[in-house]
């Protein structure tokens, strides 16, 4: 949020900046704009102009050149000679107004030489002693009558606008605070609650400079929690249906591995039915694990299944795992290469159940889908602040398509080809579920000789313990 509020800020600081940048621009636009193509002061130096163009004639009057004539037309402009003393009209041009006077007096030379003939704005040249008056379009002129300003205000200009300046910077920095705090006040819930949002059940109030975001966000906040409950509803039925099945099935499962048992220790049965039925008792065992695995995942996943933690001899919990697996392997197709350092006792804080379930799991994947026996390696290696569990086999292992498809899986649940064809699963993800609870890691490959490969990594705090056996 902080860094969506900063962005915020720099955005409007990043106005405010552009904002006088922008008046210079203008006013250099304003400029080029309003630049007059004729230079010399314009009508001004018209009227000079005009007053040179003119030549006296025989027997009294005056003569406009060709030259003059061409800059009246070009300026639209009228033009009349004022004699010196007399204040008459020796001279005017022929687009003369009817209601121009014919004589001045020196109140009123004074008054249209810096103002308005009626309401012509004229400019001014001289002749000699006499006074030419140019009177151009009402509208092509505006002029200031009063032009004369106070000399402590031009001197105190710069002072005048430093003032001006800093006034206005005080108000653009009051502008900013203003719309950056309404700005931030309607931002920050708004954002607040986005990033709440997947977590927590979020309500922000509709109102301010965001107010259609705000209202989006509660819309989708809605959706979400309406989702969750679905979800968690869906959810807590398929927990409750597999605890309910597990339940259910362990009665006549154990009903049925009773007599079978009962069946193989008969010495009455021919050798073939007793060996039936030890086959029986023994699918039973697999059945009987298979459901707990299921329900356990299903606790795991659903955060019902406690982790109790304890201090664990990691290494006698591994030797304890192999024992076991090797006690339901009467015939020995399954041999075991236990190997661990003989002065190593690696301390952990863990759950000796659920380690040895995994352990153990690892171990009958292997013995699932190799029902012709393969060798088995349990390797423990060890090292500074961590300790690894490798356990591989020389059995058919996996195609590398296969390979893959184990590890991107998200669930147990996945195609497995043929009705046939057995998977490694619910086995493996019960592994990665207990390992993930002890913040551990597992990482599944090819095996050296071939077969199938489980490798577990388990943090130990403060390095390793060494004691010896």
């Amino acid at each position: 949020m902080k860094g969506t509020l900063k962005l915020i800020r720099r955005f409007l600081m990043m106005v405010i900046c552009i904002a006088p940048i922008l008046l210079l621009l203008n006013l250099i636009l304003l400029a080029v704009l309003t630049w007059k193509d004729r230079s010399h002061n314009g009508g001004w130096t018209a009227a000079r102009e005009i007053g040179e163009a003119l030549t006296p004639v025989e027997g009294g009057g005056y003569l406009l050149s060709g030259e003059g004539r061409e800059i009246l037309e070009q300026y639209n402009a009228w033009g009349i000679l004022v004699e010196d003393g007399t204040g008459n009209v020796v001279w005017h041009s022929d687009n003369l107004p009817e209601e121009i006077p014919m004589h001045y007096s020196a109140a009123e030379i004074s008054w249209y030489t810096r103002g308005y003939i009626e309401d012509y704005p004229t400019t001014v040249g001289a002749r000699g002693e006499d006074l030419v008056i140019l009177g151009h379009p009402k509208t092509s002129y505006w002029k200031l009558l009063w032009n004369a300003f106070d000399y402590d205000l031009i001197a105190g200009m710069p002072r005048i606008l430093l003032t001006f300046l800093a006034v206005n910077g005080l108000l653009v920095f009051v502008i900013y605070m203003a719309v950056a705090g309404r700005v931030m006040r309607s931002v920050k819930p708004v954002i607040q609650g986005m990033e709440t949002l997947p977590e927590e059940d979020v309500h922000v109030w509709e109102k301010g400079f965001l107010a259609e975001v705000a209202a989006a966000v509660n819309r989708v906040n809605e959706k979400l929690r309406a989702q969750e409950r679905a979800l968690r509803k869906r959810e807590n039925a398929r927990a409750g249906w597999i605890s309910g099945v597990s339940h259910d099935i362990r009665t006549p499962l154990s009903m049925v591995m009773g007599y079978a048992a009962e069946l193989e220790a008969d010495d009455r049965l021919p050798a073939e039915a007793r060996k039936k039925a030890g086959v029986i008792r023994l699918q039973s065992i697999k059945m009987k694990n298979l459901v707990g695995d299921l329900n356990l995942v299903s606790k795991l996943e659903y955060q019902m299944q406690p982790v109790r933690l304890e201090d664990l001899n990691l290494t006698a919990v591994l030797r304890q795992a192999v024992v076991d697996f090797i006690n339901l392997d009467p015939e020995g197709k399954y041999p075991i290469d236990f190997q661990c350092p003989e002065d190593a006792a690696v301390f952990i804080q863990g759950d000796k159940i659920l380690l040895q379930r995994a352990i153990y799991n690892v171990l009958s994947n292997s013995q699932m889908h190799n029902p012709e026996g393969c060798r088995i390696e349990v390797r423990m290696e060890v090292e500074t602040g961590a300790v690894h569990m490798l356990l591989t086999d020389d059995g058919v292992g996996v195609t590398h398509e296969r390979l893959q498809e184990i590890r991107n899986a998200p669930h147990y649940m996945m195609s497995s080809g043929s009705g046939t064809q057995l998977r490694h699963g619910l086995g493996l993800l019960l592994v990665h579920q207990i390992v993930q609870a002890h913040g551990g890691s597992v990482r599944i490959d090819h095996g050296p000789s071939g077969g199938f490969l489980v490798e577990v990594t388990l943090q130990v705090p403060g390095g390793l313990s060494r004691v010896s056996f």
